[in-house]
């Protein structure tokens, strides 16, 4: 097979749009009302520690992914349990976020047009741009990137008209408690998430790569969606928490006389391909584990059953929109915690002892 490559700059932008994915819509750190934006730069501070843990792991076995790096450091059989862990968690976080746009869609568009129409028509093409490979999935994004980051400003500039700054006191009214809460939460989804990019990052030119594009990415993402917070917190105030989606409610009240109206229509575009995106990362990185796991010439030959497999569980995941709201932001920071923290941990103490055993090993 031959081995896929993708610039920093593609990198960096697929990062961008996978932690929009489903953050921008569905909104995060809700547990701290109008203090929500807050937890969100706690989150971010909370995840610099992991981002620098992530990086160093990449730059220490550079041009292996996840599960290269399981197998050198735990061996076959250890290495191989932890990759399934992966595995499921990739496919599990895939089929959560096909979830997510499939209630969207119900919820805001097309309420009589039965579930699995929505999560089978975007799982599709999650899995022909995973067959396409990861290039052409990087070239694609930094394409359509700009587009989105043109969206996201003319909203908010068309929407300065409707805010309401007051909405945003009394800041830490309800103590810090509710914020450090939303901060998890907001940790756990979408920033930890990105430890699966350990297992797309290998495809990266230059050993110094991993940290730059986790840096710029990261932190890019993180101010948009900071600021469209903001923005929702301005426009709703205390009906924030009354939503589903409440950047789409935020926006939707957005107008300029009677000739701009009705521009929610491009926040779903927005979100249409974010959830493209983060659902063909998760997908790529189940097939990537899956074909390291059977010793597999190609990922790419399990990567329609995979992502059939995927749409399906999406469909049954859930029974409605109150349990899939109670997963992402009770139940999900702790389910994720291990797979997000508590490994990669582990991974990156024990890759820099078996790095400096090779190098005095080298020398003696």
């Amino acid at each position: 097979m031959v081995k896929e490559q993708i610039t920093d700059k593609e990198a960096i932008c697929l990062l961008i749009a996978f932690v929009f994915g489903t953050t921008l819509i569905v909104g995060g750190g809700g547990e701290a009302k109008n203090d929500a934006w807050i937890s969100l730069i706690v989150s971010l501070f909370m995840f610099i520690p992991m981002l620098l843990i992530f990086s160093r792991i990449l730059s220490l076995y550079q041009g292996k992914d996840l599960f290269d790096i399981l197998i050198i450091i735990f061996g076959k059989v250890v290495g191989r349990i932890i990759s399934i862990i992966y595995i499921w968690y990739a496919f599990h976080l895939g089929a959560l976020v096909l979830r997510n746009f499939g209630e969207f869609v119900n919820t805001i568009a097309l309420p009589e047009t039965p579930m699995f129409v929505p999560l089978l028509s975007i799982g599709l093409v999650s899995i022909i741009a995973v067959r396409l490979g990861i290039e052409v999935l990087g070239r694609t994004t930094t394409y359509f990137l700009p587009i989105i980051f043109f969206i996201l400003v003319a909203v908010l500039i068309l929407g300065l008209p409707m805010l309401h700054i007051e909405y945003l006191k009394p800041i830490l009214g309800k103590g810090l408690a509710p914020v450090l809460k939303g901060g998890f939460s907001t940790f756990s989804f979408p920033f930890a998430e990105t430890v699966l990019f350990i297992g797309v990052f290998s495809a990266l030119k230059t050993k110094k790569s991993p940290i730059k594009v986790y840096l710029w990415g990261v932190f890019i993402s993180a101010i948009a969606i900071i600021l469209v917070t903001i923005r929702n917190i301005s426009v709703l105030g205390n009906m924030l928490g009354s939503f589903y989606f409440p950047a789409y409610q935020a926006v939707s009240q957005t107008s300029i006389g009677d000739f701009i109206q009705r521009i929610e229509v491009t926040v779903s575009i927005a979100f249409v391909f974010d959830v493209v995106i983060k659902s063909s990362i998760c997908l790529l990185v189940a097939c990537k584990g899956i074909g390291k796991i059977f010793n597999l010439h190609d990922y790419r030959s399990i990567v329609i059953q995979t992502g059939l497999l995927m749409v399906y569980f999406s469909y049954f995941v859930y029974d409605n929109f109150m349990e899939m709201n109670l997963w992402a932001f009770k139940v999900y920071p702790y389910y994720a915690f291990p797979m997000q923290v508590v490994l990669p941990v582990i991974i990156w103490v024990l890759a820099e002892i078996k790095v400096r055993i090779a190098a005095k090993t080298s020398c003696t």
